[in-house]
């Protein structure tokens, strides 16, 4: 790219230059200044004309912090309305002109952001390779040969080559993920029903989301806060607050798939990649435990057999026995062949995913979250017109499952490949632990030392994270032994969306002791006078008023909640040990923490 005459389009970036009064029609003139420097007419189905955003922009004044999404440019996927646009799903004869924003567009909007134009995609989001389009094809921004990923490749590219802020897409099997990770970009996947789809055009409506695209997680998370509201309009929504982005609890347990299930079809390089992340996510401090992934598989083969291929006919019904020769020849077969399928083909596939959600929810809980490649490899356009339905198919080899088991995800650049190209994972959570996927995606983004998608800049400073409104209901309390994060018994707080907040030490007025005959080993802390004991490392969470009430009311005796108080003269309620439970007790206070101690004894023990 040209040197640029305006900042960085990430949110912080620009949210400095309005700060020290800048002009948000110098960065609408550089929107449009970037978009004919990348020159790439894929991008775009629609582009908004820039006296109409200029005025848009007019409007919107002086720098206001009410506004969080204060003039910042954005792009979305023509499968996603905006009043006065046309929406086509790439498919010219499906185009209508709709007369009121899709629900997530007008809460954008209200926030600052401003629309730069509808982006190109699979014909009506069926596909994972950017190029099932009846418009020019998207150029990947990294490498012009490669597919873009789709099926919201517009979204992706317009994000990477700087040309907006952020874009929005949509995601059934991979389409908010599979670009982001072809195009060295951010893209989440919420939780399926927390951001509306009122206003989109469905693909499978039981399991579509509107995904984002971003250049850093700060601001893929700060789109999905503005965005993540409830809507009754849409019989899908989910009110899920959007809580549990910050600090990264130290140790989370991480399921990754066995090295006997990994599947990179040839891609030496990829795999050794996705291995060089793991290694990232090890030095951070993290537990990757191995885990079969054959049964996540088979749920993948069920989005395109049966019953979600008869739900994507079912959105379109009408138009397609209409206008069949209007599809894409790729597109047309596969909702050709949901034709042929009767109401029983569906409820089978009802019942085959019920079984194998039964069967994978032990693995789910028995971690915190998992890491998978985001692509097993990349593939060249070469490659799709040599095989176009089979290459497809592999792009999704670890994105099909997850809408299907209700999870949130997001893809994150994690480093670049040995032979330059970009290299990403996705890190996947259940339903509404969104912020705990971000907040991991945030570190490793950090740890990879990559600028930002195509554009040569520099991945900006941490912004500060702002606390939920919701956190401030929370209560404080503070845990010493077995429920910190890594430990056996963390899941008691995490399956009440415990949310971390961080590493403390205890006032040097406790002693630590290691219990007797408990299982799981437990230690016990108990106050003594200031100066006869030691700063015991503590982690301090978060929990819901009734979260409390139910967490406490299962803590047994010997030990109990009291009030603790930390070396920075602030205190909370947390874990103490009755006296008569130090019977045999091991004094440990020396260590400075239970997890220095079992460290020490797993190590004198080997």
């Amino acid at each position: 790219m040209p040197p640029l005459t305006t900042p960085a389009f990430d949110i912080a970036s620009l949210h400095a230059f309005y700060r020290d009064g800048g002009s948000v029609a110098d960065i609408v003139e550089g929107v449009f200044a970037r978009i004919a420097e990348v020159n790439d007419p894929g991008i775009f189905i629609h582009l908004a004309q820039k006296d109409a955003v200029l005025a848009e922009a007019a409007k919107l004044g002086g720098f206001d912090l009410e506004k969080p999404l204060f003039g910042i440019p954005f792009a979305l996927k023509d499968n996603i309305d905006v009043a006065g646009m046309p929406t086509t799903a790439a498919c010219p004869d499906y185009a209508y002109l709709p007369e009121k924003d899709a629900t997530v567009v007008r809460l954008l909007k209200q926030a600052g952001a401003l629309v730069i134009g509808k982006t190109n995609l699979d014909q009506f989001a069926t596909g994972l390779v950017g190029v099932r389009s009846p418009y020019p094809i998207p150029k990947n921004a990294i490498d012009p040969g490669l597919v873009p990923g789709g099926s919201s490749s517009g979204s992706a590219v317009a994000t990477a080559q700087g040309i907006v802020s952020f874009a929005l897409g949509t995601d059934t099997a991979g389409s908010g993920r599979i670009p982001a990770g072809l195009n060295n970009i951010v893209g989440l996947k919420p939780s399926v029903g927390v951001l509306s789809t009122t206003g989109v055009i469905p693909a499978c409506r039981t399991l579509d989301c509107v995904s984002i695209f971003a250049l850093t997680v700060d601001d893929a998370w700060k789109v999905f806060s503005v965005a993540s509201k409830y809507d009754e309009t849409d019989a899908y929504s989910k009110s899920i607050p959007a809580t549990g982005y910050g600090p990264t609890p130290p140790m989370l347990t991480i399921g990754v798939p066995a090295k006997t299930d990994l599947q990179f079809f040839g891609d030496t390089v990829m795999e050794a990649a996705y291995f060089d992340a793991l290694s990232t996510l090890a030095r951070l401090g993290h537990n990757l435990v191995e885990v079969s992934f054959g049964d996540f598989y088979k749920v993948a083969n069920l989005l395109y057999e049966g019953a979600w291929v008869a739900e994507r006919y079912a959105a379109i019904r009408p138009f397609f026995d209409e206008k069949e020769a209007s599809f894409h020849p790729v597109t047309r077969k596969i909702y050709g062949g949901a034709k042929t399928l009767s109401a029983a083909d569906a409820f089978n596939g009802f019942y085959a995913l019920q079984e194998l959600k039964k069967k994978i929810e032990p693995l789910v809980a028995s971690v915190d979250l998992f890491c998978v490649p985001t692509a097993p490899t990349h593939y060249t356009l070469a490659d799709l017109e040599a095989e176009p339905i089979r290459e497809n198919s592999r792009l999704g080899t670890y994105t099909n499952f997850v809408n299907l088991l209700d999870m949130c995800g997001i893809s994150v650049p994690a480093g670049t490949r040995a032979d330059r190209l970009p290299a990403s994972v996705t890190l996947l959570a259940p339903s509404g632990r969104d912020g705990l996927t971000a907040s991991l995606a945030r570190d490793l983004h950090r740890a990879s030392g990559l600028t930002l998608g195509a554009t040569g800049w520099p991945l900006p400073a941490a912004a500060e994270i702002i606390s939920a409104p919701e956190d401030d209901q929370l209560i404080d309390i503070v845990v010493i032994g077995a429920h910190l994060s890594g430990m056996p018994l963390n899941h008691q707080l995490t399956r009440l969306d415990g949310k971390f907040s961080r590493v403390a030490r205890t006032s040097a007025a406790y002693r630590l002791y290691a219990l007797a005959d408990t299982a799981p080993p437990k230690p016990g802390m108990i106050r003594v006078e200031e100066g006869e004991g030691g700063e015991i490392e503590v982690e301090v969470w978060k929990l819901t008023p009734a979260a409390f009430g139910l967490f406490v009311a299962a803590i047994p005796g010997p030990l109990s909640i009291g009030t603790v108080t930390l070396s920075d003269g602030t205190s909370a309620k947390g874990f103490l040990a009755e006296p008569l439970g130090l019977k045999n007790a091991l004094d440990i206070t020396a260590f400075g923490g239970w997890k220095a101690y079992c460290k020490n004894l797993a190590f004198t023990t080997r």
